[in-house]
């Protein structure tokens, strides 16, 4: 229970980097949880946060506030403000200025959950195979891909994926 108040400052601060999804923030979140509070291991934080446990359910729940609110709230009210300014003449450069910074953030979380998750060539080889199934289709619900990754890795793994 004492962790809370630093689950919040941690996790409130995080939401403020998601410009791009919950992956753009990972490498701050890696930093943060393994590094400096060293509440995890990285290969634990890795597992838990694909299922979303941190602290049993009061922290879980007050990790998904403090992740969601702060930016919630922001997007609530900068749409606001952005439908205001439809005729902006810089609207439509700061769009297209967003879409590198988004793709930018999600590549550098991706890639910080990458070295981390894939330990070996098995996980590395199931890792690729997804990748680029996914590249190849659009009929593949993604939820299906990563189940299978799973199922293979725990096969592959003994149990340990």
């Amino acid at each position: 229970m004492n962790e809370i108040p630093a689950l919040v400052r941690v996790f409130s601060y995080l939401s403020l980097l998601t410009i791009g999804g919950g992956m753009a923030a990972f490498p701050a979140l890696k930093n943060e949880v393994v590094n400096i509070h060293q509440w995890l291991t990285e290969a634990a934080l890795i597992h838990l946060y694909s299922v979303g446990q941190v602290a049993g359910p009061l922290g879980s729940l007050v990790v998904v506030l403090a992740f969601f609110v702060p930016t919630a709230l922001i997007t609530f009210g900068v749409g606001r403000l952005w439908n205001k300014l439809e005729g902006w003449p810089w609207r439509d450069s700061i769009k297209k200025g967003l879409g590198p910074v988004s793709v930018g953030l999600v590549l550098a979380g991706s890639i910080t959950l990458a070295r981390g998750a894939l330990f070996n060539w098995y996980a590395a080889a199931i890792a690729v195979a997804v990748f680029v199934i996914l590249m190849r289709t659009s009929r593949i619900n993604p939820a299906f891909l990563m189940l299978g990754g799973a199922l293979i890795g725990a096969v592959a793994f003994g149990g340990m994926a």
